[in-house]
């Protein structure tokens, strides 16, 4: 246990001064404790309780220490009671156990029992075998009160804490003061709240394994977590990752409460408390950000629970015999649990010595702990089984699976851990607590001696290069090895000065599939120089060695490597040799660390992201690095992930690949030989300790926003930070030192970018590449992605590994990997589309989908989308085009139509100008199409729009677009990309669709909601309803404008629009109610426009407003960040069958015009990237069997979304990639079905022929003919006979009558006669009448 330097010098003085001041009042006590015992009737104030801990150490000499942790506000001491048997000689794997009382002064029966429990267990340690055994096998610390200046401030009988006391001397409430990992607050103030930082040095200190924390004001025991990320005030239960075990632990504690076990303490003040079993967890009885039983847990690998135990804060001293009865036992039970679960050792396999701080984690429960000194460790666990694993730095981890805790003492486990690195004996026992001589060798050094390597050519340039002699030294290796080397720039620095980079490899200006991608990066900050000069030295070195020796040969030839030799050259420019541990020149021209400049997972970063860190940022998207350094000064060690985690103080923070990044930061450390012995600046820092040469970040000190875990967190590509040397700028002459400590681990570190596991991910049917697939090791929360051409690596250790390769549109494989020490393991991946490529109609015709044949133009110009598609193809597009565009304040209306029709006049011949209509002050809106042939119809090409200022107050966009326009024209037939883009698309840019709102909006506005709606103080924004909703006329002039002239047109490929507020992309819907259809697609469309900018991608728009907002990648659907109803980009997808996404250009409104061209630099790969997105998805064509077109077909993609053939047949439909389904319908012709897969490098062309439809009412048209032919020539038959009937009938009825009229005298024989007559016609037909006699109907049968 550690104690300030003053208090321990001033303890004893302490102690003498209060026994010889008080002896009499001592010797009272202790007679009256002879005489009569503890009498459980009066409260001990300050003298009294100090007086009696100093007679109890006093008198158990054998079992009691007393100490103090420090002192409270008011100068008290923070007394501490030890007790245990040999307090002076206590065995290191004793478990500790503490019990805090007192916290809120004004809660004073904690105080007392804790009093008394030192008391019972220094009395009963002899007598009663119980307690014998507890303190024989247990170290415990008792404070009974942590907070006596309150105790004295309040009341005896103050049941509810009105009379005051609960706060500190300087009114804090100590219970509140702790540091959150919920809650972003400021470290405790040392001046404010003494207690808590003496507090939280002591458990810092410390290895204690159980804790209670004593309170009082209800009967209850409460457990972790006390609150939560939402801080809801109270119901919400949060959970922590032991809470299995908490709830066990303040189980065990509450059931021999005989109040507390009841469910229903009896608190007048809260009469329908309940609490089941008498334990809550913290948060769902009410929140309590900063307390202290969390900080335990989360900050000290100490369990703690709080006990509530009393109804009345401060009852009556006649009460305390109760309260002592009612928590003896609870008090003594809680205590023994420090014994359940799991212990043992965690030892080297060789040496047999125990490995302090290695980590023992549960699988299935996210909290882990760490050994003591001696290899110990005490986990508790609930009963059950449980799989534990123990790892530690340079060893490989081993698990003991099945292990059975049961209820009583701990089960005993033993790991015997074997090195990943071969060390010497003497090595081995530098992991135990006993100091060590530092004449330990790495076995590399042996090994270089026995085994001699042949000798290689050395560098001989040794000297501080400035700017210019740098870049003439990289032209210079450039010129003199171009086959094996590339010199590019990543970007510029504030001051203009190039990031160069030389890539070296036996292929350097490609990536070569199957390649690592490897990289150094030296002089991140400008002042530590020793990386920049050792990167120069290493390019020499490969340079001088390739061909000549087989190492640097095969290395160069297996993997391309990249240097990096100044990120921050500004910097070194302005920093000073001999400079040993200064700060000028560390930061960049702008008086920013750059290392605390990149995005963080924990921590939200407040400066604005500078050229060099988005520069870096963007080199690292587009390249597929899978290992790298960056190398800086000031220490001698390897640092690697995390740098810092969420509570901001120094503290083991582990990544996923914990045990990767100890073996390669071992990789290098072992190599040289004074930072293996990790005590490299004992002149600087006399305390610093490395075991091994290496630290995890955090666990040395807090860097947020530093780039070794953007790498690892963004990327592919695993990231360790170096510290090469104790002095950041050493004179010239010590160089070639450093190069020969060095040079060894230089090498090995790259080598192991040839470790773990590698492959393709490819496509079962064809074989084609499978583009950002996910590679994923089960257990290793940290998948990685395949690249363009489906090659993935995965840096693991040696072991066994469930590898499982997935992709949209494709059945999973796993596959089980063993990975050994040696080169890495080739494991490809062969993915089945997840359905078949044709449907078959009912005929079983299969329909087949004809690629479009493509012309030798089309040809070229596809090869270009898919060069400007590649790692660096933007980036190069960028550098060749011309842009002289200055941006220096905002255009009114009037300037920016002059400036339109200035682009008109100038450009006639590729920009058409028009009015799409007015607004409500008759201002036009303003159209401009942007291509070879801007009056013309081409219905063949992807059409796209870009829009701004539908918020007049936001007219970043605005400007962009005007820029952007004049930069397409300016670069037209200057830059060969941007030419064809312009042939080949209809570009439509509508600057300002409210020119009304814009007019009086403000600049520096950023938050103002002036200029936002137009003149009619409508938002524009949420105007744009369907007719459904109500009448045409109900909309905005400005609304009908955007709907008529550009969506119903139906026409338009893609939208983007402009806006401001945030930085971040969104996509539809907006409407919160929308079910949102083709959503992959919709993301992916917003994901590229945020991966093309610097800063969207990252997901931290650090917004003034709202700087802890996280987008994960920038992209968000609008429903999910502010859900409106009538957006125009909704509207555009359901009614214009066109995806729009929306970009948030900046955080400010209308920031000043000073911003502009930073704003324009940031966005202009990004717009530019929509003109190449645009030519990607499906490009078909829809004919007819006779070849004839067949527009306004419909075409519907996975069942969702629906758009419809243009003039000539034609149709584009961006996609994300991956498998799609397509569904082909036209009136008169068979439905078509078929499923395309969509690269993300290319448009898939192809060609739906239809057959003509011979089905009529779902029947065979053969069929259907014969079927209506027959029943038609029935009828026809049927009416003659009929017709035939009626005539004959008829005539015979007229003679009779006639006959009937002349001859009435013959009538009898005239009806006889017409009688016979039918009867004979009759019987000739086909037809009888059912009055026939049976013998005429056997003789009509006969016929």
């Amino acid at each position: 246990m550690a104690l300030s330097g003053r208090l321990g010098s001033l303890l004893p003085v302490l102690l003498a001064v209060s026994a010889l001041c008080s002896f009499a009042f001592s010797a009272h006590i202790k007679k009256a404790m002879e005489e009569t015992g503890e009498r459980y009737d009066r409260y001990y104030n300050y003298q009294t309780l100090t007086e009696l801990l100093g007679s109890l150490a006093r008198d158990h000499p054998e079992l009691a220490r007393l100490s103090s942790l420090g002192q409270s506000a008011g100068g008290r001491e923070l007394w501490v009671m030890r007790l245990t048997a040999g307090p002076d000689s206590v065995p290191l794997d004793r478990p500790q156990f503490k019990y805090v009382g007192n916290m809120h002064g004004d809660e004073t029966v904690s105080r007392q029992v804790l009093i008394y429990l030192i008391q019972h267990l220094l009395e009963g340690y002899s007598t009663d075998p119980r307690l014998g055994r507890l303190l024989n096998s247990t170290d415990i610390y008792i404070v009974p009160s942590l907070n006596p200046d309150g105790f004295e401030a309040a009341r005896e009988g103050d049941c509810s804490g009105e009379a005051g006391g609960r706060a500190n001397a300087n009114n804090k409430d100590l219970n509140r003061s702790f540091p959150d990992q919920f809650s972003q607050t400021e470290p405790p103030d040392a001046k404010q709240v003494p207690e808590v930082m003496a507090m939280m040095a002591w458990i810092r200190n410390n290895r204690f394994v159980l804790s209670g924390n004593l309170h009082g004001g209800t009967v209850v025991a409460s457990y972790p977590f006390d609150d939560s990320r939402t801080h809801q005030g109270s119901g919400l239960y949060s959970k922590s990752a032991d809470d299995k075990v908490f709830r066990y632990l303040a189980l065990a504690y509450a059931a021999n409460h005989p109040i507390m076990k009841a469910d229903a303490p009896p608190c007048k003040a809260a009469p329908n408390e309940v609490f089941k079993d008498g334990i809550t967890n913290g948060a769902q009885w009410y929140d309590v950000p900063g307390g202290m039983q969390d900080y335990n847990y989360i900050w000290g690998n100490c369990f703690e629970v709080t006990f509530e135990l009393s109804c009345c804060k401060y009852p009556m001293a006649s009460e305390l015999r109760t309260e002592w009865d009612n928590n003896r036992e609870s008090l003594i039970k809680f205590m023994e649990m420090v014994h359940i679960g799991a212990k043992g050792f965690v030892r080297d396999s060789v040496s047999q010595k125990g490995l302090v701080n290695a980590t023992l984690s549960v699988a299935g429960i996210d909290h882990n702990i760490t050994t003591g000194a001696l290899g110990n460790f005490q986990r508790l666990l609930a009963p059950g089984k449980y799989n534990i694993t123990a790892s530690v730095t340079g060893y490989l981890p081993q698990t003991i699976s099945n292990v059975e805790v049961i209820e009583g003492p701990a089960t005993t486990l033993d790991f015997l851990l074997r090195p990943t690195v071969s060390v010497a004996s003497s090595d081995a026992e530098r992991t135990t607590p006993e100091p060590k001589s530092a004449t330990e060798q790495p076995v590399a050094d042996n090994a270089e001696t026995t085994t001699p390597r042949k000798p290689t050519i050395q560098p001989e340039d040794f000297r501080h290069h400035h700017y210019p002699d740098m870049e003439i030294f990289l032209r210079r290796y450039n010129n003199e090895y171009p086959e094996i080397t590339h010199l590019y720039s990543v970007g510029k620095s504030v001051e203009s000065r190039e990031l160069y980079v030389m890539a070296i490899s036996d292929n350097p200006g490609v990536h070569e599939p199957g390649e690592p991608e490897f990289k150094y990066i030296g002089n991140m900050h400008g002042n530590e120089v020793v990386g920049r000069e050792l990167l120069l030295n290493l390019i020499e070195y490969l340079c001088k060695n390739y061909g000549t020796d087989p190492e640097v040969t095969q290395l160069v030839d297996g993997t391309r490597i990249h240097i990096m030799p100044s990120m921050n050259p500004d910097g070194y420019e302005k920093s000073q040799e001999g400079d040993r541990d200064g700060i000028v020149g560390r930061n960049n021209s702008n008086n920013y660390d750059l290392n605390r400049n990149f995005p963080d997972q924990f921590t939200q970063i407040t400066d604005p992201p500078q050229p060099e860190t988005s520069a870096v940022m963007s080199w690292l998207k587009n390249y597929p690095f899978v290992l790298s350094a960056n190398l800086h000064g000031g220490s001698l060690v390897v640092n690697y992930p995390y740098d810092d985690d969420e509570k901001g103080v120094a503290m083991y923070s582990k990544s996923p690949d914990d045990i990767v990044f100890q073996h390669l930061a071992l990789s290098y450390s072992k190599e040289n030989k004074k930072m293996f012995q990790g005590r490299p600046c004992t002149e600087f820092y006399p305390n610093e300790k490395f075991i091994n040469g290496i630290t995890n970040g955090a666990n040395w000190y807090n860097v947020p926003g530093g780039m070794q875990d953007w790498n690892y967190l963004n990327t592919n590509c695993f990231e360790l930070t170096i510290e090469l040397g104790c002095v950041k700028y050493p004179v010239a002459s010590e160089l070639p030192e450093y190069w020969k400590s060095n040079h060894r681990s230089l090498i090995e570190f790259i080598k192991q970018v040839h470790k773990g596991i590698k492959g393709f991910v490819l496509d079962a049917t064809d074989g084609s590449s499978i583009f950002n697939a996910t590679i994923s090791v089960a257990d290793i929360d940290h998948p990685v992605s395949s690249d363009k051409a489906g090659d993935y690596w995965r840096l693991l250790v040696p072991g066994q590994y469930k590898v499982t390769a997935s992709a949209r549109g494709y059945i999973p494989v796993t596959r089980t990997v063993n990975v050994t020490e040696g080169d890495v393991v080739l494991v490809n991946f062969t993915l089945t589309r997840s359905g078949t490529s044709f449907h078959k109609d009912d005929g079983g015709k299969v329909v087949v989908v004809v690629p479009e044949t493509l012309d030798p133009d089309t040809k070229e110009f596809e090869k270009m989308i898919k060069d400007l598609s590649d790692e660096n193809g933007m980036s190069q597009l960028l550098l060749a085009s011309f842009d002289d565009i200055r941006l220096s304040r905002y255009r009114p209306y009037e300037d920016l139509s002059q400036s339109l029709r200035g682009l008109n006049l100038n450009y006639p011949h590729i920009t058409n100008l028009v009015s799409l209509g007015q607004s409500l002050e008759y201002r036009q809106i303003w159209s401009l199409e942007i291509s070879n042939k801007p009056n013309c119809s081409e219905p063949e090409e992807p059409k796209i729009k870009f829009v701004a200022g539908v918020h007049g107050n936001a007219p970043v966009g605005t400007e962009l677009l005007l820029t952007f326009a004049e930069y397409l024209c300016l670069n037209y037939k200057k830059n060969s990309a941007i030419t064809k883009l312009i042939d080949r698309t209809r570009i439509v840019i509508v600057p300002l669709v409210n020119p009304d709102g814009r007019e009086v909006a403000k600049e520096r506005d950023c938050t103002s909601t002036t200029g936002q709606n137009n003149a009619n103080g409508k938002d524009l924004d949420s105007d744009f309803i369907s007719n459904s909703s109500g009448p045409v006329g109900e909309r905005e002039k400005e609304t009908n404008a955007i709907i008529d002239g550009l969506i119903m047109k139906q026409d338009f490929t893609l939208s983007v629009d402009l806006d401001g507020g945030s930085v971040m992309v969104t996509y539809p819907f907006d409407n919160p109610v929308h079910t949102v259809e083709h959503k992959e697609t919709l993301r992916h469309l917003a994901t590229v426009y945020a991966t093309n900018h610097p800063t969207i991608h990252l997901g931290h728009p650090g917004c003034p407003n709202k700087s802890e907002e996280s987008i994960p990648g920038g992209v968000i659907s609008g429903a999910e960040w502010r859900g409106h109803q009538g957006s125009m980009k909704d509207f555009s997808v359901t009614y214009g069958h066109c995806p729009e996404i929306t970009v948030y250009t900046s955080c400010c409104l209308f920031p000043s015009a000073g911003q502009l061209p930073h704003l324009w630099t940031e966005n202009k790969k990004a717009l530019l990237s929509m003109l190449v997105e645009v030519h990607k998805g499906v490009r078909g064509i829809v004919k007819a069997e006779n070849g004839k077109p067949v527009p306004k077909a419909t075409i519907i993609l996975n069942q969702e979304v629906k758009v419809f053939t243009k003039e000539g047949g034609y149709f584009h439909i961006l996609l994300a990639p991956g498998l799609h389904s397509i569904n082909a319908i036209a009136e008169g012709y068979q439905e078509q079905r078929t499923q395309v897969l969509v690269r993300h490098d290319a448009a898939s062309p192809i060609q739906i022929i239809f057959n003509m439809d011979n089905r009529i009412f779902g029947l065979p048209r053969e069929l259907v003919v014969t079927v209506a032919g027959a029943t038609l020539s029935a009828l026809l038959l049927t009416a003659c006979i009929i017709w035939c009937v009626c005539s004959i009938n008829s005539n015979r009825h007229k003679d009779g009558f006639h006959r009937l009229r002349q001859h009435n005298e013959d009538y009898e024989d005239e009806i006889r006669l017409m009688s016979a007559g039918s009867k004979k016609s009759l019987l000739n037909s086909e037809f009888q009448d059912e009055t026939d006699t049976e013998e005429e109907t056997v003789y009509s049968s006969k016929h």
